[in-house]
C-alpha cells in the first residue's frame, strides 16, 4: 500500500481507524498521535507505549473504526 493513503487520513480530518496486514491482524489508530509515518514503515503506539513496527509492503487495507456508543 501506499503510505501516502495513511498520510492524507491523517492530514484530512481524522478518524479512527485499523491498519489491516497481510497476516489478517488489524492494528488499531485510534488517535494520529499514535502513528508516526516514514518512507517505507509505520510504527503505531497503544495506550500502554508498546509499538507495532509495520513494514508498507504488508498493509493490505485501512479500515475505519466504528463509532462507540459510550456517551461520556
Amino acid at each position: 500500500m501506499n503510505l501516502e493513503h495513511i498520510r492524507e487520513r491523517l492530514a484530512n480530518g481524522f478518524k479512527p481507524f485499523f491498519i489491516e496486514l497481510s497476516s489478517g491482524k488489524k492494528v488499531p489508530v485510534p488517535h494520529p498521535d499514535f502513528i508516526a509515518v516514514s518512507k517505507n514503515t509505520v510504527v503505531v503506539m497503544d495506550e500502554d507505549d508498546h509499538a507495532t513496527r509495520i513494514d508498507a509492503l504488508h498493509i493490505t487495507a485501512l479500515e475505519d473504526m466504528k463509532p462507540s456508543n459510550r456517551r461520556k
